[in-house]
């Protein structure tokens, strides 16, 4: 069936359904397909998204991918949230965009450098030339620079390739707990020293699906049962088996390959980021008022919201599994 009406009306028909009667949903990542979207491909795989009505189709990311214009435009149902500025992005932009679920209570964004047994903390990094990405200037830099005091003078271009970094001792690099730190292994023949933003206190979300509130409201019993098959798949591949994901994660992305898989989900498991925080007290999924309104303290103070901001409309609770 065609897609249903765009977004921006906030008028949204019901989900097509495909010729089993089953509701259809296309799901947009935030980039191609990796173990970081391992839950969902699981859930695919195993069928919980067959079993509970849904005929889902995750469809990838990429450098050239705007998951919030693919919601606008009706092109998805649902879509990835990479980080808690996605979804408080939208709401200072007005759009009628939430986050209904966050399956990373961890984000994994982390800070790389070279071994130093003077290097114990990220309090430790202060002073040292840091490569960041422009998109990081106004994301995790804004908390770093109000927790431990760094300055925009030790921001250097990154570019996404390693080699800087590596041709100095004292660099510092932007990273994914689950990708730089395996390829510097790798490729550079040592074992970098990597902190975990998430275990300093860094308040954001990861990995959480968006959904425009008009298409939530009208579909609302299709968007819990995809949030709820979706915490099963995640338990799945965390705690289960993940070969039958990994499959499909191929599949959709040739270049992946198993031994990247395999760390990255190693690094899920240890590190709590799935069943971490929130979610062991609620339930894989889980998000707070506490937590989000943490978020934008820190955000706000610093300039990135104004203070105004309702920063509630970022998200809700009430398709979450035992809620509503």
């Amino acid at each position: 069936m065609a897609a249903t009406t765009a977004l921006a009306g906030c008028d949204r028909s019901e989900a097509p359904v495909d010729d089993d009667g089953r509701v259809r949903l296309r799901f947009a990542t935030d980039w191609r397909a990796q173990a970081e979207h391992g839950g969902f491909y699981q859930a695919l795989a195993s069928g919980a998204y067959e079993k509970r009505g849904l005929n889902v189709q995750i469809i990838q990311g990429g450098p050239a991918v705007n998951v919030p214009q693919l919601l606008a435009s009706g092109a998805v149902e649902l879509g990835m949230g990479s980080n808690s500025f996605i979804p408080m992005n939208l709401v200072a932009e007005g759009a009628p965009v939430k986050a209904v679920a966050a399956f990373f209570q961890k984000d994994p964004q982390v800070l790389i450098a070279h071994p130093d047994p003077a290097l114990n903390s990220i309090a430790d990094l202060r002073g040292r030339p840091i490569l960041l990405a422009d998109a990081s200037i106004n994301a995790f830099w804004v908390w770093l620079k109000s927790k431990y005091g760094f300055t925009d003078d030790q921001v250097r271009k990154y570019t996404f390739n390693l080699a800087p970094f590596l041709a100095d001792e004292r660099a510092v690099q932007q990273g994914y707990l689950t990708s730089e730190p395996y390829t510097i292994e790798k490729e550079a023949g040592f074992t970098p020293k990597v902190f975990l933003l998430a275990e300093e206190g860094y308040p954001s979300y990861a990995t959480m699906v968006l959904a425009p509130t008009a298409f939530a409201r009208d579909n609302a019993r299709a968007l819990r049962s995809f949030i709820a098959a979706s915490a099963e798949g995640w338990r799945d591949y965390i705690q289960g088996d993940g070969k039958a994901a990994d499959a499909l994660i191929r599949r959709d992305n040739p270049d992946m390959t198993q031994d990247i898989l395999d760390q990255a989900r190693a690094k899920l498991k240890a590190n709590g980021i799935v069943d971490g925080g929130d979610a062991a007290l609620y339930g894989l999924g889980a998000m707070t008022a506490e937590r989000w309104r943490a978020f934008f303290e820190v955000t706000s103070q610093a300039g990135v919201y104004p203070t105004s901001l309702d920063w509630r409309q970022a998200f809700t609770t009430q398709y979450l599994p035992g809620r509503g």
